[in-house]
C-alpha cells in the first residue's frame, strides 16, 4: 500500500493572550486529508526563516493557505501599508521562502487566497492592497457580520480559460464561487497563465506553464468540499500531483 503523500502548510504567526502561536486553519488541514488524501504537516513561521529545504527534502507538496493577515506592501513595491491593515511578516518570510525552493525543485503547489497572492509576488507579479478602491472592479469582501456559511457561500461567477486545467475538473466554462478577499492580483506574473477571470476583469486563478502542478486560486476551494465536485476534483488533482512526486523522489 503506497503511503499517503506529506505536504506541507506555512502557519501564520498569530499573537494569542501574552505569546505567539504558530497556526493554520482546519478547514485546510481537513482538505488535505480527506480530498486529497495527503498527510498534513504544519511549518512554523519563525523568524529569521528556517532553511526552507531541510522541509522540502522530506515533503511531496506545498499548500498555501489563506489568511487574516496581507502581505506587506514592500515585497511587491507597493505603497506603505495603511494603519490597521494586519500583516504577518513571519508568514511573509517563510512563505515566499519556501516557494522559492519549491518551484526550484517542481514541487507540486496549491496556492489558495492569500497563498495565491504569495504566489504571484514571489514570481514577480503585483498586487492591488485594496481591490474594492480600484476603478472597474467589484468589493471582493465579504460581509464581516454575516454568518460563516453566508460568508462563504457561492458570491460571483468567474470564467474558466479554455482549455485550462480548471475548465476540464468543473465541466464548464463558468462557475460561481465565493469570495474572501480585500487584496487581489494586480499585474499577473510573467510566468503564470490565467485560469478564471471574474466578471469585472480581477485574475482569480492562474497556474504555472514551466512547472508540473502550480495552480493559484483566489476563492476557497477548501471550504467545506466535500460537498462541491468540482472544488474536491481541485483537491484530488493536487493530491494526485503529490503522489506522483512522490514516487519519483529520491529520498536516499
Amino acid at each position: 500500500m503506497v503511503a499517503p503523500p506529506w505536504v506541507g502548510l506555512p502557519t501564520d504567526s498569530t499573537p494569542l493572550g501574552h505569546h505567539r502561536f504558530a497556526v493554520a486553519g482546519e478547514k485546510y488541514i481537513r482538505a488535505l486529508a480527506v480530498a486529497a488524501g495527503a498527510t498534513p504537516v504544519l511549518l512554523p513561521s519563525l523568524q529569521p526563516p528556517l532553511p526552507a529545504n531541510h522541509w522540502l527534502d522530506r515533503l511531496d507538496g506545498l499548500l498555501l493557505t489563506g489568511a487574516v493577515s496581507n502581505i506587506e506592501p514592500h515585497h511587491y513595491g507597493g505603497a506603505p501599508a495603511w494603519p490597521g491593515n494586519p500583516h504577518d511578516p513571519a508568514r511573509d518570510a517563510n512563505a515566499l521562502s519556501l516557494l522559492h525552493a519549491a518551484l526550484e525543485r517542481d514541487l507540486p503547489v496549491l496556492a489558495i487566497c492569500r497563498g495565491f497572492q504569495e504566489l504571484n509576488v514571489a514570481l514577480g507579479g503585483t498586487l492591488h492592497a485594496r481591490v474594492h478602491e480600484v476603478p472597474g472592479l467589484a468589493d471582493h469582501r465579504e460581509d464581516p457580520a454575516a454568518p460563516v456559511e453566508q460568508q462563504y457561500a457561492p458570491s460571483h461567477a468567474v470564467q474558466l480559460a479554455a482549455g485550462g486545467w480548471l475548465a476540464a475538473w468543473a465541466g464548464a466554462g463558468r462557475v460561481k464561487v465565493n469570495s474572501v478577499h480585500g487584496q487581489g492580483i494586480d499585474r499577473l506574473a510573467t510566468g503564470l497563465r490565467v485560469e478564471a477571470r471574474a466578471d469585472d476583469g480581477l485574475v482569480e486563478a492562474a497556474r504555472s506553464h514551466a512547472h508540473t502542478f502550480v495552480l493559484g486560486v483566489q476563492w476557497h476551494p477548501e471550504w467545506r468540499v466535500t460537498d462541491h465536485p468540482f472544488h474536491h476534483r481541485i483537491f484530488q488533482a493536487f493530491g494526485d500531483a503529490c503522489r506522483r512526486y512522490s514516487c519519483k523522489a529520491d529520498r536516499s
